[in-house]
């Protein structure tokens, strides 16, 4: 089987539960998913149906319960904590609904900062981050503060520091959560162009709108997916 063949991520029947004072929570009951090189996919569904739990695992922030996951053809179960954080800085992207910048770091800097923490050298560090602040629009905001910027000038600062690492996969998590409808709007089209320039996605949102974005739409509910389809783009 070739790459472009390959899941790059494929769960086989992933189960979460939560213990809390004697109280078993089934967040995930039997998620079994595959999402391939090049693919957009939404996760949909009410609050509290699992989609940020499911979004956690993909970006080994946390592990299943019971069940497989594999991210590239790599099985990640048995991974230690120092090789989980290298996978996610250097092949996971995250996008998040708080922005998460930093607020005394510029523009440029919040974008630098992960490829710092790889021990990337200066030329090539200024190139990836100069090249993903062009894909998002905001190379003219590189010596601003975050505290200058519009929310959603801030999320395309988050979205260009996930892209400056060439990440296998983009994870974002309700990215236009804290946006209004303009800005909202401008987001889902900077993800929907990152998707055609061969990126792939993977997002959780609870509006409908902009899971038809997506190539395909993973319903859940409850912790189990109730529903798959294509999202008719």
């Amino acid at each position: 089987m070739t790459n472009a063949e390959r899941p790059l991520i494929h769960l086989d029947n992933v189960t979460k539960i939560f213990f809390t004072d004697e109280i078993e929570t089934h967040a995930l009951s039997g998620i079994t998913l595959d999402i391939m090189p090049g693919e957009y996919v939404s996760i949909a569904g009410p609050s509290g149906c699992g989609k940020s739990t499911l979004l956690s695992i993909l970006g080994l922030l946390d592990t299943p319960s019971a069940g497989g996951y594999e991210l590239n053809g790599r099985s990640v179960a048995k991974l230690k904590h120092s090789e989980r954080a290298r996978i996610r800085n250097r092949e996971i992207g995250f996008i998040f609904q708080s922005f998460n910048l930093i607020g005394d770091l510029t523009v440029y800097e919040n974008v630098e900062l992960p490829l710092a923490y790889r021990g990337m050298g200066n030329k090539e560090r200024k190139r990836r981050v100069l090249e993903a602040l062009e894909k998002t629009g905001m190379a003219h905001r590189a010596k601003h503060l975050p505290s200058q910027l519009s929310g959603g000038q801030q999320q395309r600062v988050a979205v260009a520091r996930a892209l400056g690492g060439n990440p296998l996969i983009l994870l974002a998590d309700e990215p236009t959560g804290n946006l209004d409808s303009k800005n909202g709007e401008a987001v889902m089209s900077l993800m929907t162009d990152l998707h055609k320039q061969g990126a792939t996605i993977c997002m959780v949102t609870h509006d409908p709108r902009y899971a038809l974005c997506a190539d395909r739409t993973i319903h859940l509910f409850d912790g189990r997916i109730v529903d798959e389809q294509p999202s008719g783009n």
